[in-house]
């Protein structure tokens, strides 16, 4: 065996072997408890990154122990390969998107392979393959025959440089994010999903998922947003027509001084239509749409309107009150119309402020001290209704239900429950996604491709020039087709699906991913699933995560699945940085990993980043680590192979009661370290401690490794349990050093080591002796000494006598196992 430890040469070894054996290839075995562990998928960029290395590293460490406590592991991967940076390949280099995603896909597989992860690639999936786009359009068709999709006009952000719908994220201060042209709104026919149909179940079964971040659950329960209110209608009298509101302070409706509606209300142009100023509301109007959700309805930005010129009247108590236009209020969200109470909501109070509109007071303070003039902000505490009609002196929170009951008793409204939730836009306006599968016949109207003829494909070859509606729509070939239904001409949609609709049951397809007659089998899907643990980062943690729970809930509604949730635990990791911020080529900041890889090794980088904090924590890239992770090794390496010799003699059985004190030591040292690292990664998750707690345990071999006739059975005992706990983390190391003194099978085949209870409990322990709660002296005992013969062993301490000589004791404080405090005067 080599004195000195090259990972270069055994990592190549092993990965070559481990591929060449399918060794981490998985079957349904029911003679084995199963467990699901699945990292997310990434876009195939081409390079890993550190992220990555975390990320499928803690995954790895999780199939790698439990496979070893004698679970049926499944742990695939494969690639999220539909999307825009193909595009922007393409039109950059001028080569095809399925060329570029495709190339880097094998050179990201290379670099996922290098690391060591224990994956079953023969279970590999591609989104942009037809063999599974095929089950995605055939999901698409499953919703639409459920009523769950729809096509309407709806108003997107809209680049004329790039021909395609951008997600507000993609809009930056009004322009493009990738080309940086002005980005505009456009009124476009887009398809649909009714995810708010299952708004409600959504929201109510994150508490079944115990295992999820608090965090992540409370992202999810605010981006569904649900809320209970009432609507109610203001009357425009001058133009006939009235104005829907919703509100959850019903209670505070006789305080409305103006109404304010998104400046998209189709009622604005009517109201603004002839008006002196109607060219600047215009103006304004054009502003606002270039604004993304997220500037219109932060907290931070100014809130700017103008006033249409028309008034509404308030149902309430027939008051007049002027509509205006705002920069802070959505048509997508409720009814695109808000009522202004300047003196119950900060957001009103500011604008009427920026305003100059009035105020009015209807909800006063316990206490009856408000007044208007005394207040420099919005109240919006619980109180007493003033200024309310029939309703003042009521408490406010009793006047909620009981104004709802009147506005339903003289049928000027209801009680309602609200969403912030809105339906999915699934459309996109380019090439490299998944086609959707509708055609549309002037006769028959709008038709679904037969499910025998799935997959629509990609054409190939297409133009992506500039100026284009989109790449597909010039394709005629794929876009002028046969009515299924009467034979006649008709074309195809030339619009794709969102890449969330790939990522919203990859993990599903892992379960069965040769099928060629469904998504899935039955059998597959409901062993497997759900996944029993989910790594990913917490930018996830709403739309993909969201998409992923609503899309289990159609498939089980439509008995293709037995299971409610998709991801049983999550864990959402850290990012990884460097000099204070996250690790970025404008930055110049990234550490390659394969740069690391080639100098130290995958298990140095592994055990690493790892060790480096906790894996929910953000890490602080360290070069020293990174060294320090490498010595470690080192060190495991040089002892192990030093006791090659003794290894061989392979003592098993030994008498443990004769060992030397040192001996027992070490050998309480090493169950403590097994029961720690046990716990550490099956329950809490907490590597960087588990690899610390091993450390400990080869410093303690090395204390004792010069000893004269060390037990060749304790010898054999640690080596064989520490290569087993180290395996998860450094893979690769200790199935060569298993392979040089085991040599019996697989390390990553051993059964997790069970430490023995009695083992870890200390013969000797060290006593701190205090008097009047200072430190004087320390006594070593044995552990299971009582109290009474604690307090007389100190008592008799020559150090002790000096500092009691001559004064009374008052009391004797011991404290079993940890102190002994004498109090004197």
């Amino acid at each position: 065996m080599e004195e000195r430890y090259v990972p270069q040469g055994i990592e190549k070894k092993w990965q070559k072997k481990w591929a060449d054996d399918h060794a981490y290839k998985t079957e349904l075995d029911r003679n084995k408890p199963e467990y699901y562990v699945l990292e997310m998928f990434p876009y195939p960029s081409g390079n890993l990154h550190m992220g990555h290395v975390r990320n499928y590293s803690i995954g790895d460490v999780i199939a790698r122990y439990k496979a070893m406590q004698g679970y049926n592991v499944l742990h695939p991967m494969g690639f999220d390969a539909f999307g825009m940076p193909a595009e922007n390949a393409a039109i950059k280099h001028g080569v095809q998107p399925a060329d570029w995603t495709y190339s880097n896909i094998e050179n990201m597989k290379r670099q996922q392979r290098e690391m060591g992860l224990s994956y079953d690639w023969d279970r590999e999936v591609e989104t942009c393959r037809p063999e599974y786009y095929r089950w995605t359009q055939w999901f698409f068709e499953l919703f639409y025959e459920k009523g769950l999709a729809y096509k309407k006009k709806a108003s997107v952000n809209w680049c004329n440089e790039c021909n395609t719908v951008l997600a507000n994220e993609q809009v930056i201060d009004g322009h493009c994010w990738r080309c940086d042209s002005e980005v505009i709104k456009k009124d476009l026919a887009q398809w649909f999903f009714k995810i708010t149909d299952y708004a409600d179940v959504l929201l109510e079964d994150l508490k079944e998922l115990k295992g999820w971040p608090e965090r992540v659950k409370t992202m999810q329960e605010n981006w569904i947003g649900r809320s209970e209110g009432a609507e109610f209608s203001f009357d425009v009298p001058d133009f006939s027509e009235k104005i829907p509101v919703y509100t959850t302070c019903p209670h505070t409706v006789f305080g409305v001084t103006y109404v304010v509606l998104a400046v998209e209300h189709p009622l604005v142009e009517k109201l603004i239509k002839g008006r002196e100023n109607e060219a600047e509301i215009r103006s304004f109007m054009e502003r606002v749409r270039k604004l993304t959700e997220l500037e219109r309805t932060s907290s931070e930005s100014a809130k700017e309107g103008m006033f249409t010129g028309a008034y509404a009247v308030n149902p309430f108590n027939g008051e007049r009150v002027p509509i205006w236009i705002t920069n802070y209020v959505l048509y997508e969200y409720g009814t695109g119309a808000v009522m202004g109470v300047p003196t119950h909501d900060e957001r009103d109070w500011m604008f009427a402020d920026t305003y100059n509109l009035p105020k009015k007071l209807v909800v006063n303070n316990p206490e009856g001290t408000l007044t208007l003039e005394s207040m420099d902000h919005a109240y919006v505490d619980a109180g007493v209704l003033v200024n309310s009609g029939e309703f003042t002196g009521m408490d406010s929170e009793k006047a909620k239900p009981a104004i709802i009951d009147w506005i339903e008793a003289q049928k000027v409204g209801q009680k309602r429950v609200n969403y912030r939730l809105r339906d999915w836009l699934i459309s996109r306006q380019r090439y490299w996604g998944a086609p959707i599968p509708v055609i549309y016949c002037p006769k028959c109207g709008e038709v679904l491709v037969p499910k025998e003829d799935l997959p629509v494909k990609l054409p190939e070859n297409v133009n992506f020039a500039t100026g284009s509606v989109s790449p597909l729509a010039q394709a005629e070939d794929f876009v002028n087709c046969t009515c299924p239904k009467c034979g006649g001409k008709a074309r195809r949609e030339t619009d794709t699906m969102d890449t969330f609709m790939c990522s919203s049951w990859y993990y599903m397809r892992y379960t069965d991913p040769k099928n060629d007659k469904a998504p899935f089998s039955d059998e597959q899907v409901n062993y497997w699933m759900p996944v029993d643990q989910y790594i990913g980062g917490i930018e996830h943690a709403i739309l993909h995560l969201l998409y992923s729970r609503f899309f289990t809930k159609v498939l089980k509604d439509a008995g293709l699945v037995n299971f409610n949730e998709p991801f049983k635990n999550l864990l959402t990791q850290g990012m990884v940085i460097k000099d204070g911020s996250k690790m970025s080529k404008s930055k110049g900041n990234v550490i390659s990993p394969e740069e690391i890889i080639s100098k130290y090794g995958a298990d140095t980088a592994r055990l690493f980043i790892l060790f480096a904090a906790p894996p929910e924590r953000d890490l602080e890239w360290n070069d020293q680590g990174v060294e320090g992770a490498y010595r470690f090794l080192k060190r495991v390496w040089r002892i192990i192979s030093e006791f090659e010799d003794v290894m061989k003699q392979n003592v098993v059985d030994y008498d443990i009661a004769a060992l030397a004190k040192d001996e027992k030591e070490l050998r309480r040292i090493l169950h403590v370290t097994i029961k720690k690292v046990t716990e550490d990664i099956g329950e809490r998750f907490n590597f960087n401690t588990a690899i610390s707690s091993i450390m400990e345990l080869v410093n303690a071999f090395y204390n004792v490794k010069d000893k004269k006739d060390l037990n060749a059975g304790l010898v054999h005992e640690v080596i064989v349990d520490l290569l087993k706990l180290l395996a998860p983390f450094a893979p690769h190391m200790t199935e060569e050093l298993w392979s040089l003194i085991i040599a019996d099978g697989s390390v990553h085949k051993a059964k997790w080591p069970v430490y023995d209870e009695k083992a870890t409990i200390l013969d000797e322990i060290e006593i701190v002796l205090q008097v009047n709660g200072k430190v004087r002296d320390k006594l070593v005992v044995a552990a299971d000494l009582s109290r009474e013969d604690l307090e007389k062993a100190a008592l008799t301490k020559p150090h002790v006598q000096d500092y009691i000589a001559g004064k009374t004791i008052v009391k004797v404080i011991c404290v079993p196992k940890k102190l002994v405090n004498i109090v004197v005067k």
